[in-house]
């Protein structure tokens, strides 16, 4: 098949899986607690007024009549107006989204840099003080809540030592890069929190092998041997859960955003939930659930980069 035809497979089984997910989520949306109408009407609505309102945001339709009119407006790239704003959904999306991916993208760039530095260091360093340290620390990190984590960030780092600012997203590029520095300083070490863990734990298994035993008997130097032969067959657990966990860093990114004030899609999600804006929740969620399904695609086609042997037939 190759992997031409394995990405063809995938993004047909993409579209089955988009189709569940719009299913799930629309009934979710639809049968939470509280009517849109008279959140936007105030208490102070009467009935008169909250069926009038039904029929102008086409609520009284029947629900598959409403599905229907999501899921082919969505393919048509038409996701809708917002009930709240009055806006269309996807102008709304569009200008929020590269801010969830760039802080999504730089809270994956720090998750590698402490997996990798501190993994190998206590994989290394095993049974002494370092790694004992490493392990505490991340377990510390990860059974703290992200949000209570960022917060203890904020009062460390930015209200305490005045190192970054408490919260907001900056002008220029430079700014959102350092905005964006403590939320995903937060995102990261919870997920390396995570794979530190394997990654040591596949590092020590792998330095048992006999093709690591052959290299050093050849003289090579210890920082070869790790690097091109230890890490190399030590990262497939370890990229396979960095998949697994990618959903939960998206959830983490829009729960952060609330913590930080940025504008992304998260504070958008909070927003709309709090006032059962229906478009705009299933948009976005849906657009999640593509970010999640692409970088899962991605980490298995890593596979054949870090080891040879993987093929796609």
């Amino acid at each position: 098949m190759g992997r031409g035809g394995y990405v063809r497979k995938r993004l047909v089984l993409m579209v089955f899986v988009l189709f569940g997910v719009t299913i799930v989520i629309f009934g979710m949306v639809h049968f939470l607690p509280g009517d849109p109408a008279v959140v936007l009407l105030g208490d102070r609505a009467t009935q008169q007024n909250i069926a009038e309102l039904h029929d102008q945001l086409g609520l009284n339709k029947p629900l598959y009549e409403q599905y229907w009119q999501f899921v082919s407006g969505f393919v048509q790239g038409q996701m809708g107006t917002s009930l709240q704003f009055k806006q269309p959904v996807r102008d709304m999306v569009v200008s929020r989204l590269p801010i969830t991916i760039g802080l999504a993208v730089y809270a994956m760039a720090l998750t590698g840099l402490f997996t990798l530095t501190f993994g190998l260091l206590a994989a290394v360093k095993k049974g002494g003080w370092v790694d004992q340290l490493i392990r505490v620390t991340f377990l510390l990190v990860l059974t703290t809540p992200n949000f209570w984590l960022g917060i203890l960030l904020i009062l460390l780092l930015s209200l305490g030592l005045k190192w970054f600012p408490v919260a907001g997203f900056g002008n220029t590029f430079q700014e959102h890069v350092w905005y964006l520095f403590l939320p995903s300083l937060t995102l990261g070490l919870q997920l390396a929190a995570v794979l530190i863990r394997n990654l040591r734990s596949q590092v020590i298994l792998t330095m048992r092998s006999d093709y690591v035993r052959t290299a050093r008997a050849k003289g090579l130097l210890e920082r070869i041997v790790l690097l091109q032969h230890v890490l190399r067959n030590a990262l497939l657990s370890t990229v396979t859960i960095f998949g697994l966990q990618f959903g939960f860093l998206v959830g983490g990114t829009l729960v952060i955003e609330t913590v930080f004030a940025i504008p992304g899609m998260g504070q958008l999600l909070f927003q709309s939930i709090t006032s059962r804006d229906y478009p705009v929740v299933q948009a976005i969620t849906v657009i999640t659930a593509i970010m999640v399904i692409l970088v899962n695609l991605a980490v298995d086609l890593s596979y054949s980069l870090l080891d040879p042997r993987v093929t796609y037939e």
